[in-house]
């Protein structure tokens, strides 16, 4: 078997379990039913992901590298300003969200995952499955490129004036990534009609957004970037 071929079987396998999660839920899939629906055995199947919990894995580390995706193509076009990347950022993000609930789901597992990771009392509470993953090992080294990316909008935003020069970008866009995350959560409660609360689904993301952008740019002209760090709030 070439490595072409062996490359395109990996390839079937995590298509086919990514349609499964989609359809079934991850609890609700099992093994066989990724051999059998890939039409592919049970032996081969089991040498390319040990077990569901390495193949979620390498289901999370796909849904990571389309969101990196997300991010380059907003970077990588030129003549545009941090704000207006990171503006555009925000709607494309929640649209991924959107069209990739399966995905952004596993993100936000493999965020709660790394809660625990990162303490050594509260590691143990890990499935083995997961921490003997080849893929769970690769989301380590890689997880924090979307961030990186979004850190650079931040940096540029600053260097071009669009946003506040005293804001330190690390802490800037992880604060907006989780501005967004939140946002997305709670699309659902308020598009749920209710008496008691005035506000409507078209009215909260433009809403956001100009906060956001309120929140970035600051109320007075960009100054140089002074020794203190300021807070976003």
């Amino acid at each position: 078997m070439g490595a072409h071929e062996r490359q395109q079987r990996e390839k079937l396998i995590l298509e086919t379990a990514i349609k499964l999660f989609i359809e079934k839920g991850y609890h609700a899939t099992r093994m066989d039913e990724v051999s059998k629906n890939s039409k592919i055995s049970k032996g081969l199947t089991y040498f390319y992901y040990k077990n569901k919990e390495d193949l979620y894995m390498a289901v999370t580390k796909k849904a990571f590298d389309e969101l990196k995706d997300v991010f380059r193509e907003i970077i990588k076009v030129k003549g545009r300003n941090g704000l207006e990347m990171l503006t555009e950022l925000a709607a494309n993000y929640v649209n991924f969200v959107k069209k990739n609930k399966m995905y952004n789901e596993a993100i936000l597992n493999f965020m709660g995952i790394m809660q625990l990771y990162n303490d050594e009392k509260e590691i143990q509470k890990i499935d083995p499955l997961i921490l003997e993953s080849v893929h769970f090992s690769k989301l380590l080294e890689i997880h924090h490129d979307c961030a990186k990316l979004g850190i650079q909008m931040v940096s540029l935003g600053i260097k071009d004036g669009s946003i506040r020069p005293e804001l330190q970008p690390e802490v800037t866009f992880y604060t907006v990534w989780t501005m967004l995350i939140g946002f997305e959560r709670l699309m659902g409660p308020v598009g749920f009609e209710g008496k008691d609360i005035k506000i409507q689904l078209d009215n909260l993301r433009p809403g956001f957004i100009k906060l956001m952008q309120d929140m970035l740019k600051g109320t007075i002209q960009a100054q140089r970037p002074q020794a203190v760090q300021a807070s976003l709030f």
